[in-house]
């Protein structure tokens, strides 16, 4: 029983036509579907469901949800009964009312980010297939991701006001959702705030995490790629679409991931992530970074913090 891996994001845009254009140029998505109410749904070329990421109109950036897929319809049952058992109220949304999905369980994390799951969506197939596939499509746009492999949340901590949304949202999805934890940040003069934590469902280091900030919001959504080459790549694209990057290419402490950072037309930071790092099992010991060295952690080659990648989220 349980979660798989994450399904789909769902974020708001100011302008959609520059939305459009940066997610299926910078990123190399494709459009699948528009609905009645504007907003559009797109996917990597290596991904078989319908869509990966939500596009909606609104006036300002930012997160409406973010939805993981579950093996099969039962296990929606199961896990409701287990998040309101928990004391967290649920509403089961009816087969269709997300397009080309089963029915979705609804309900919010504590730190108050939305979080759907669900076990169908309309099968579609990757651009390359299954029967004698070429190891990629000849038609890619720019950085050509794999599929969407992460996101980041900000989540309010304050620990003067006992205030620690990533405490809280880490012990959730351990105990409920059976995510396993991958890293940990430990501040505080005696070192046992937990500040940030990695956690996943798959083996790769992380299919979630949590940062604690001023306030809740999203942090970046992320993009899979190959190696590298292909972020340095990436970053070639950016600079040629003048896409504002937020940090150039650099290596992560913290998952060991090779990455870029950067943001689209609305102000909702990507990032492109190579490198696997290492095995996520639920038997693995978890890393731990000290308050001193956060720095290396974030950005292992400088050990320096950047400003706006702690203080810009929307």
């Amino acid at each position: 029983m349980g979660v798989m891996r994450i399904g789909h994001v769902s974020i708001k845009v100011m302008d959609m036509a520059a939305a459009v254009k940066h997610y299926e140029n910078v990123l190399g998505m494709k459009t699948t579907l528009q609905d009645e109410h504007g907003n559009v749904y797109l996917k990597c070329w290596d991904e078989w469901d319908k869509y990966s990421l939500v596009l909606t109109p609104s006036d300002r950036a930012g997160i409406n949800h973010v939805a993981y897929k579950v093996r099969r319809e039962a296990d929606l049952d199961a896990l409701q009964q287990r998040i309101e058992a928990y004391g967290i109220a649920t509403e089961m949304l009816a087969e269709g009312t997300m397009p080309a999905t089963g029915r979705v369980l609804k309900f919010n994390l504590p730190s108050t980010h939305e979080m759907r799951l669900y076990a169908t969506k309309e099968y579609v197939g990757t651009d390359v297939g299954t029967t004698n596939p070429d190891p990629w499509p000849d038609d890619l746009k720019g950085a050509g991701a794999h599929w969407l492999d992460h996101l980041l949340l900000m989540c309010e901590l304050n620990p003067a006001e006992g205030i620690n949304r990533v405490a809280e949202n880490t012990k959730f999805m351990s105990e409920v959702l059976d995510f396993g934890l991958s890293e940990q940040v430990l501040v505080g003069p005696e070192g046992n705030i937990q500040a940030a934590t990695w956690m996943f469902r798959t083996t790769t280091p992380h299919d979630i995490a949590f940062v604690g900030g001023p306030t809740n919001g999203l942090h970046h959504i992320s993009f899979f790629l190959d190696s590298w080459h292909d972020v340095l790549k990436a970053a070639d694209v950016m600079a040629k679409k003048k896409v504002k990057i937020d940090v150039a290419p650099t290596r992560h402490g913290i998952t060991r991931g090779e990455t870029i950072y950067f943001f689209d037309p609305s102000g909702n930071r990507n990032e492109t992530f190579a490198g696997l790092g290492y095995l996520a099992q639920p038997d693995r010991p978890v890393t731990t970074w000290t308050e001193d060295k956060l720095g290396s952690g974030i950005f292992y080659h400088t050990g320096e913090l950047v400003s706006s990648f702690t203080e810009v989220y929307t």
